[in-house]
């Protein structure tokens, strides 16, 4: 902990900073005409590659079809000169290994020529496979320490793009990373093919509604929340610079009681980061389009419009870097953490998704009434028993020991994993089912005000409390984590929604389907049966609600509270089956998932109890200890003048010392037995039960001390401090 700033002179130094200067004249250069400077777009290509390379190039891209290794050394040759003429030296495979984050290795693309000069050098070989050391990448068992070889291959359908440093710039072109073996070590090889498993089915499905032919791919928009506290602070709080979040802060006075925070005016510093961080974002050609303050105040919320999953999995990753590198600029620092503060609203991802293809549009889209739109309820019928039959595998993917601390509070979906549909769309389905007519319902929203128009009327209310939201034209999974990456949840939906479009495609090609009316009813009979099998799964009202947890139970859905109850459910037999059968990962590959996801939990939460004891030693105590003395003085002097002394205070410090003493020498034995636990899924029940119960006492303690320590003895910055001071 050597080195961090004391909590005073972090308040001094943010006191001290000046105010927010342009860093850019914005003016002069508009945003919106810097849009995918940094990316080698289709528009790129065509200016730049020889017709029939470009032709084949964006054919594989549209279609999802084998690429053609002839037109390799073209375009490798085309982005080494648009990169090199854009300020690049170097060049990276970029990939996103098993720990979620963003892995990249740089080459030059100089080398000597042999007669004092030097040449750029960018082959078709190179541009279509790496090979980094593999070997300190979390692989689950796949491959032994010793066994380093792995490639990087070229995703051709996701742009490669220049990252500029204040020195030089570098070319990043998106892979996937495999083993020497050939099986996936990272997010995106699973994304594509489930991106191909998805588009297979789909096209049997939409064949009988003559929309089949181009490739249908999910798309994905996620809404990334986040908190930005100053750097000052941060370097004051060794929790958050370690782990993310902080392990010990009393409530403010003021939270987020008031709902003055959502939607309010930003402040001047954070909105200056927020106009830079879109800039940058712009040129990586990422199209974010909204931002606003979030519920809790310090906490804010991007969103990008939609995108193919893969391209969108891969922007993720690159707002999250891009938030960080630029809030640092401003002297903040983004947390991406999913808890960062206790008692406050958590950060979300919410993975707004959907499907659809050049010819057949948004397939969550109704059109202009749900109940007349067959295909629309062939592939929400789907939906809804995909998230039914597999929602234990739902939960699974979102599971990790931070999104455990969001998860199932009044801030966030509960853990149990239902499908908000609407009243209507829900009628709808009910009808099917039972053959009772849809009542009509109003078109328009009058809202009583003269001069305000009458508004369309969407089908269904938005429902924040469920994990699973229909949204007029898509479904939102609000259960993703802000730290998570969007494959692991890509990856399960685009599986599960795959094989019940399989089921759905089975059943229309066994059935007469010769006429329209025909059809209608094969559609009819596939719907009803799903209703009736699945219904229970759909829930409209509050998922905050304690009666909803009872009634869920009786429905028999799962309640999977923490990720040591859900992350076994990744090695399940019939997950390994599923993958298996659409061959998006084999039985190895779910296994070392489920390894790696494991022992990232286990992991997490070892580096938070090391801080807690040494922060409760080396800070808290000391703190303690010192008012204790301060006042046990105090008392000695009123006596010595003749005032009886009120000893209430003294005694309750004392008794908090003394219980903290006790938890921390508790907390030493549950951790010395971790040591000997067995298997990964008994070590992490085993921090699900002991390590982390005694943690939450160990803080209840500190953040009593916290309430009576005299503040100028209190080490942290507050909770008061680092959600208001901006």
């Amino acid at each position: 902990m050597s080195g961090s700033l004391t909590r005073q002179q972090a308040k001094t130094a943010i006191a001290s900073r000046p105010r927010v200067e342009s860093t850019f004249d914005f003016k002069a250069a508009p945003t919106s005409g810097v849009w995918a400077k940094n990316v080698f777009s289709l528009t790129k290509m065509a200016e730049r590659l020889p017709k029939a390379v470009f032709k084949s190039l964006k054919r594989t891209i549209e279609t999802g079809g084998t690429l053609d290794p002839v037109v390799a050394d073209a375009v490798a040759e085309a982005m080494k000169i648009w990169a090199i003429e854009r300020g690049a030296t170097h060049y990276s495979h970029v990939f996103y290994p098993l720990t979620g984050l963003t892995a990249e290795k740089h080459d030059s693309f100089f080398e000597p020529d042999g007669a004092g000069g030097t040449l750029a050098q960018f082959e078709g070989k190179t541009l279509i496979q790496g090979e980094p050391d593999g070997s300190s990448f979390p692989s689950g068992g796949i491959r032994q320490t010793f066994e380093a070889r792995g490639y990087t291959i070229w995703d051709v359908t996701s742009p490669a793009f220049i990252m500029e440093n204040p020195n030089g710039a570098t070319l990043c072109i998106p892979t996937a990373f495999v083993s020497w073996t050939g099986e996936a070590l990272d997010k995106k090889t699973p994304v594509l093919r489930s991106m191909q498993a998805l588009n297979a089915q789909a096209q049997r499905v939409l064949k009988f509604f003559g929309n089949d032919g181009p490739f249908v791919s999910s798309t994905a928009g996620a809404e990334q929340e986040y908190f930005l506290i100053d750097t000052n602070f941060y370097y004051a709080r060794p929790d958050i610079m370690a782990s993310g979040r902080t392990l010990f802060g009393a409530p403010p006075p003021r939270g987020q009681e008031f709902d003055d925070h959502y939607f309010g005016a930003i402040p001047e510093r954070v909105l200056a980061f927020m106009f830079e961080g879109e800039r940058e974002l712009f040129k990586l050609g990422i199209p974010a389009k909204t931002r606003h303050n979030e519920v809790a105040p310090g906490q804010y919320e991007i969103a990008p419009v939609f995108e193919f999953a893969n391209v969108a999995t891969d922007h993720q990753q690159l707002i999250q870097t891009t938030l960080k590198k630029v809030a640092h600029k401003y002297g903040m620092v983004c947390l991406t953490h999913e808890k960062p503060f206790a008692g406050v609203n958590g950060s979300g991802k919410h993975l707004n998704y959907a499907m659809g293809s050049a010819k057949a549009g948004n397939l969550f889209d109704p059109g202009d009434t749900p109940a007349e739109n067959a295909q629309f309820l062939v592939f929400c019928a789907a939906m809804i028993k995909a998230v039914y039959k597999w929602s234990k595998l739902l939960r699974a993917v979102v599971a990790s020991a931070s999104n455990d601390h969001r998860l199932g509070a009044n801030e966030a979906p509960p853990a149990i994993i239902s499908i908000f549909l609407g009243d209507e769309l829900t009628e709808v389905m009910e009808s099917i089912a039972t053959g009772k007519p849809v009542k009509a319902r109003k078109a328009l929203l009058s809202v009583g005000v003269d001069v305000l128009p009458p508004i369309p009327k969407h089908s269904g209310d938005r429902n924040r409390t469920s994990p699973m939201a229909f949204t007029g034209n898509r479904f939102e999974f609000r259960a993703v984590g802000s730290s998570q990456s969007l494959a692991g949840p890509l990856v399960a939906l685009n599986t599960i929604i795959a094989e019940q479009l399989d089921e759905a495609a089975t059943l229309l090609e066994n059935s007469d389907t010769s006429t329209e009316k025909k059809l209608g009813a094969a559609v009819e009979k596939y719907v009803k049966s799903v209703w009736t099998e699945c219904s229970q799964v759909v829930f409209n009202g509050d998922g905050y609600s304690e009666a909803w947890h009872k009634e869920a139970e009786q429905r028999g859905l799962p309640n999977l509270k923490t990720s040591a109850d859900a992350l076994p459910n990744l090695k399940a037999k019939e997950t390994i089956e599923l993958f298996k059968k659409y061959k998006v990962l084999s039985k190895r590959e779910v296994e070392s998932r489920y390894s790696v996801y494991a022992e990232q939990y286990i992991n997490s939460v070892n580096v938070e109890s090391k801080l807690i004891t040494k922060l409760v030693r080396t800070m808290i105590f000391p703190a303690a200890i010192r008012y204790q003395h301060e006042l046990a003085a105090s008392l000695a002097n009123l006596k010595a003048v003749g005032i009886e002394p009120d000893h209430d205070t003294i005694t309750h410090v004392t008794g908090l010392i003394k219980e903290l003493q006790n938890l921390i020498a508790e907390f030493d034995q549950i951790k010395e037995k971790e040591e000997s636990i067995g298997t990964t899924e008994k070590h992490c029940e085993y921090v699900r039960d002991r390590v982390l119960p005694k943690m939450a006492e160990i803080r209840a303690i500190v953040d009593e001390l916290e309430r009576v320590v005299a503040d100028d003895l209190w080490p942290l910055p507050s909770y008061q401090e680092m959600l208001f001071i901006k």
